[in-house]
């Protein structure tokens, strides 16, 4: 038997044991309790008030575009979406069904929504339908305590001041989408997410980082279901909680002459095309517009699946940018390449006559001019002015096509030109070494007949053409064609300056470049010429008709009315002018598809265009010019009415000789 002693002495170590196990738990409670309360103090109260903070994204503006005399293109204003934060959605069956007759929803359309956004983050706002009224915001604020998780969300929505008529130029923005952020990301080297807006097209794209700014954001006080309370500022609490104010992106002010891309707009009312006009003396773009357009507010506030379906179901393609993504037969308007690339080769002079019948043969294919007729005794001068395809059959037969294209290149056509726009074309000027490359066959003198007035392989898009006809109309100087002037901060600092930019200095004789102008004034102001009818008043324009064929045609379908054919085999219409002829500021170019004629379908819309820049910047030499456009026009009248009497008495007079011939012979 143990006694009292020896039992003590058996359980001393087991009541050590515990006593150090009860020390031991003591001593962690204060050491986790020291850790929490004095070394992790600060930041655990730093955790317990961001439980009542929630952490908003304040959208940074994007940066607004202006028009060369600083008329608002694009500015941003507030859009309210109705949106649900999954994670305070308390009474979910009620709420929705508050929200769905405030919103005109059915509970069925709202929970589609939220099931689709079911992959992310709970505490991500899901929108459930946006640009709400101010009437249903009104509302939602109103009725939010009973419909915790139901909030408001403000955004800056783009607004486009002329809404199509800017369309293609300007582009648009909306929301990016899952495919495009890992490309972007690595692009621009900027954390995009889910939700953020960026640039689709146009401007918007080309210059997105500097209009899209920097977003701040800002913390709210909310209670327990996510409802804000109040706003507050962060330094009041703790330094590692303040809000952070956007940044504004920057602003643009571009070459772009509002007015004149109103009139160009409306000139092309009901037609498919589109019209480039540049300043000759500086490459800069005074307008750009393509028809038909789209409304680039539509894709800011949020594109509706009706509005969509008529863009992409519009067999015209109103999203395609005629005026650079688009590339045309020039037609005729190459003839004046052709003629210059002659005068310069020593292949005909500008004096020089050459007979032009209805037809030229070569070897076993006759090329028809498009004068049944033809044209007879025709020089330099007379192959512009009535566009005589003979003329350019003959001289072709002496000009290499390598030839012919370096000269097409040295104007800028078959290349990009480089303008701040996504996505150009580049265009085509065919060689021996392409066709080589292309088909694997040796190029034919038939080939090049065909080239030298506008057709077979070249394609031009109606930009190069402007570009080209500028650098004639300046006398010779190629330039980089620019659309913005400057890039400044909302403050008025300026960031960067464009200015002009020469591309090259053509290595074309004056003597050539003076046949050529007097050329294309004839075209214009003199009778019989192509476009004599469709000259404007005091504007002095010269230019060039165009007409491109859009498929291979017999004899017989050449010489058929166009009017008369389908719409989709009738030739595309183009004309290239500028103005004033003898004192160049401004250069446009338009082509109409399916037009017919570049004189009646292209060459009105150039007249409109150039009148409104002349009436605009120029006015004094425009009513000068126009009183006397109005005085040659009224002798003109008056000498044709003489014309017609004496034509009319002439023949009364034969009528009466053969009357009394036959009483004689009677």
């Amino acid at each position: 038997m143990f006694g009292e002693d020896d039992i003590v002495r058996s359980h001393k170590g087991r009541l050590d044991l515990i006593g150090n196990i009860v020390v031991l738990f003591f001593l962690v409670i204060f050491a986790r309790l020291w850790y929490l309360q004095i070394y992790s103090g600060k930041e655990l109260y730093r955790y317990s008030i961001e439980n009542t903070l929630r952490k908003e994204t304040v959208n940074a503006p994007r940066g607004m575009i202006f028009s060369r005399n600083n008329q608002l293109l694009i500015h941003n204003i507030p859009r309210f979406d109705a949106v649900i934060i999954p994670q305070y959605l308390k009474n979910k069956k009620e709420s929705i069904k508050k929200l769905g007759m405030i919103l005109k929803m059915t509970p069925d359309e709202i929970n589609k929504i939220l099931i689709k956004n079911r992959g992310q983050a709970r505490y991500r706002p899901v929108v459930i339908k946006k640009n709400i009224s101010r009437k249903e915001v009104a509302i939602i604020e109103t009725e939010n305590f009973k419909m915790p998780g139901v909030m408001v969300q403000t955004f800056i929505s783009r607004e486009y001041s002329d809404k199509e008529i800017g369309g293609h130029l300007l582009g648009y923005i909306s929301e990016i989408s899952q495919a495009q952020l890992p490309k972007y990301r690595k692009r621009d080297k900027f954390n995009y997410k889910l939700g953020d807006f960026i640039g689709q097209a146009g401007l918007e794209e080309q210059m997105d980082l500097q209009l899209r700014g920097e977003d701040g954001f800002e913390f709210v006080r909310v209670d327990a279901r996510g409802r804000v309370r109040k706003n507050i500022k962060g330094e009041d609490l703790f330094s590692e909680v303040r809000n952070m104010k956007a940044t504004p992106g920057n602003n643009l002010r571009l070459t772009v002459d509002r007015d004149l891309q109103i009139a160009a707009y409306e000139s092309l009312e009901g037609k498919v095309g589109s019209a480039v006009a540049v300043d000759v003396n500086s490459g800069e773009i005074l307008a750009m517009v393509s028809r038909p357009s789209f409304d680039p507010t539509q894709f800011s506030r949020g594109l509706t699946s009706e509005y969509w379906k008529s863009l992409i179901d519009n067999e015209n393609n109103p999203l395609r940018d005629r005026t650079i993504q688009e590339h045309y037969s020039p037609g005729s308007t190459f003839k004046t390449i052709t003629a210059i690339a002659a005068l310069e080769e020593g292949i005909v002079k500008k004096d020089q006559v050459i007979q032009c019948g209805p037809t030229f043969k070569l070897g076993r294919r006759r090329y028809h001019d498009w004068k049944k007729d033809g044209h007879g005794p025709t020089d330099v001068y007379k192959s512009l002015k009535r566009s005589v395809d003979v003329y350019f059959y003959k001289i072709a037969t002496q000009l290499d096509i390598d030839v012919l294209a370096d000269y097409a290149r040295k104007f800028g056509l078959g290349t990009k030109t480089g303008i701040s726009l996504p996505r150009e074309t580049s265009g085509l000027i065919p060689d021996r070494e392409w066709k080589k490359k292309r088909f694997g066959e040796e190029w034919q003198l038939g080939e090049t007949l065909s080239c030298s007035i506008g057709q077979s392989y070249i394609l031009t898009t109606p930009l190069q053409l402007a570009m080209a006809y500028a650098a004639i109309a300046n006398g010779g100087t190629l330039y980089h064609p620019y659309l913005i002037k400057e890039i400044f901060k909302n403050d008025g600092e300026v960031i960067e300056k464009f200015s002009p930019k020469e591309v090259s200095k053509l290595n074309i004789s004056k003597d050539t470049l003076e046949a050529i102008k007097k050329g294309l004034y004839q075209v214009v102001n003199e009778q019989k010429g192509t476009a004599w009818w469709y000259r404007g008043v005091g504007i002095r324009m010269a230019g060039k008709t165009g007409t491109s064929q859009v498929k291979s045609m017999t004899s017989k379908e050449l010489f058929s009315k166009c009017e008369e054919m389908p719409y989709r085999d009738r030739h595309h219409g183009i004309f290239v002018g500028y103005a004033p002829a003898y004192d160049p500021k401004i250069a446009v170019a338009v082509v109409v598809e399916h037009g017919c004629h570049g004189s009646s379908a292209a060459a009105p819309v150039v007249r409109d265009v150039i009148t409104k820049y002349m009436k605009k910047y120029y006015p004094q030499k425009y009513a000068l010019y126009a009183e006397e456009d109005k005085k040659k026009m009224k002798q003109f009248w008056l000498d044709e009415k003489a014309r017609k009497e004496k034509l009319k008495k002439e023949s009364e007079e034969k009528e009466e000789v053969a009357a009394e011939s036959t009483e004689e012979d009677t």
